[in-house]
């Protein structure tokens, strides 16, 4: 039965624009929704809102802001299988996925409702004897737009941290995620008391995203951009907040690498790759897109990580036993087949899986990628990867460092020095040694290099990012001005 909804949420109302769009489901290609199409005069208007609760969210006592976090983790966890339906039906994941998702979001409001409590600035030394401090307060006006893979992990990040410093939250979801990544949230603030016009949501269909997009950016009220998406987006989004010297958050795509070293647990490798691999079809920021494999044990290694990757079962996500699902939409399957023709065109094998059934893509392994190949160079966000055999570990370093993206890394090894060492010569923001480079916790900075974005979202990185820094004086050691004055 198809799911209707109250409209958008602006100025704590329900705002129905009398116009929709279809929110499909990607296992079945069955309409899951309708959803309010906005456009440039709802953005507006939500931004007009956002600014006229300013001064009231911004005035409110921390440990007020704090309480209602808090009051929004545990209306979180109190709707948990309805989250991880809507995850299933509207999004393609996987039970487990969705189980994971909804699970993790309480923590990002607890963790935003204890950073109420942190440290706000600093006590400087002044040469003339004044009192001198350095404050973080809030900007105005927030804006975050959100993707569509893990849509409520992904929303909440954007906008909890930022919401708890004392901004005000526009959030554009993804029109092919708008509940989870968005009505969800508008129908728990509203729950929970969020007083009007702290937080606000816009949905609009894929027509109307461009200049959804502008308008959030560029309107003079809009203080702060939270973006998370793909890079070529992400440089469009940054590029425009620059122009307007708008302070921009932007966490981007990657290409990211597990290492495997000789002396590796070969269980605990072969798991890693699997799960970094083929978590949510691959379509994590965060995935494996590369496994590189000390040469001398290359041949068993394969072996294991194949063996392991065919257990994986494709289909359907309202069934909890497919551990695939669907691609998102067909954009992104045409993106990983082409990726996968023009490696086998260009001489790859293929050593499980292959195999494209409308929106669902088998678990695949490739052998033989070598740099002049599409999925070598670009983010696939899909369930193939590569797995390149390397002889010393400069040389993986080497692997790992080829490419534009900077986001997370991996490396499997029983030596945690060796590990270490090597960690710091890898160009990503974020390395996790014997572990997948998929992690992510709540509190921790979060966030790339290179291409993979710019600035941090978690604990008080994302309380820094998104305020603002003040130097405050009073004037105390009877410092005199120049007497001609």
């Amino acid at each position: 039965m198809t799911k209707q909804f109250k409209g958008m949420y602006i100025g704590g109302k329900w705002v129905d624009t009398g116009r929709t769009f279809n929110d499909m489901n990607p296992s079945d290609d069955s309409v899951w929704a309708e959803v309010a199409d906005g456009g440039v005069a709802e953005t507006t208007a939500a931004i007009n809102a956002a600014q006229e609760a300013f001064a009231d969210w911004a005035d409110l006592p921390f440990h007020e802001r704090s309480h209602y976090m808090l009051k929004i983790a545990d209306e979180l966890e109190r709707r948990q299988q309805d989250i991880v339906a809507a995850l299933q039906g509207e999004g393609g994941g996987w039970f487990g996925k969705g189980m994971f998702e909804s699970g993790y979001l309480p923590e990002i409001f607890r963790a935003a409702a204890a950073a109420c409590y942190d440290s706000i600035g600093e006590i400087l030394p002044s040469e003339h004897k004044k009192f001198s401090t350095a404050m973080r307060v809030p900007m105005g006006v927030v804006t975050v737009i959100s993707p569509w893979n893990f849509p409520c992990i992904l929303s909440g990040r954007g906008f909890a941290f930022a919401m708890a410093a004392g901004n005000t939250i526009v959030l554009k979801p993804s029109e092919d995620t708008p509940y989870s990544g968005g009505i969800l949230y508008a129908e728990i603030c509203e729950a929970v008391g969020i007083p009007a016009g702290v937080f606000n949501v816009v949905t609009c269909s894929r027509d109307n995203v461009v200049e959804v997009g502008n308008e959030l950016v560029e309107n003079p009220l809009v203080k702060g951009v939270s973006f998370t998406g793909s890079t070529p987006v992400g440089r469009q989004i940054a590029a425009k907040a620059g122009a307007h010297l708008k302070k921009c958050c932007v966490e981007l795509g990657g290409k990211d690498s597990l290492i495997v070293l000789e002396d590796a647990d070969m269980e605990r490798a072969t798991q890693a790759a699997n799960f970094g691999s083929f978590m949510h079809q691959g379509q994590i920021c965060m995935s494996v897109e590369k496994v590189l494999v000390h040469e001398s044990i290359y041949p068993e290694f394969l072996s294991k990580f194949v063996e392991r990757a065919a257990k994986l079962k494709v289909g359907d996500s309202s069934d909890k036993s497919n551990i695939i699902g669907p691609l998102i939409n067909d954009r992104q399957v045409a993106r990983v087949k082409a990726q996968l023709d023009d490696a086998i065109a260009k001489g790859a094998k293929v050593a499980l899986g292959g195999k494209i059934t409308g929106r669902f893509v088998e678990p695949t392994i490739l052998t033989g990628v070598t740099p002049d190949m599409d999925i070598y160079r670009d983010e696939t966000f899909g369930p193939v990867v590569p797995v390149i055999p390397f002889k010393t570990d400069e040389e993986a370093i080497a692997l790992n460092n080829d490419t534009e993206y900077g986001l997370s890394s991996g490396i499997i090894t029983r030596d945690e020095h060796r590990g270490l060492e090597m960690s710091k010569k890898l160009a990503t923001g974020m390395c996790h040694i014997n572990c997948s480079s998929v992690n992510d916790e709540p509190h921790v900075p979060f966030g790339g290099s290179k291409s993979s974005g710019v600035g941090r979202h978690g604990g008080r990185w994302a309380m820094e990012t998104f305020t603002e820094t003040r130097w405050i004086t009073m004037e105390r050691g009877g410092r005199k001005f120049p007497p001609v004055f």
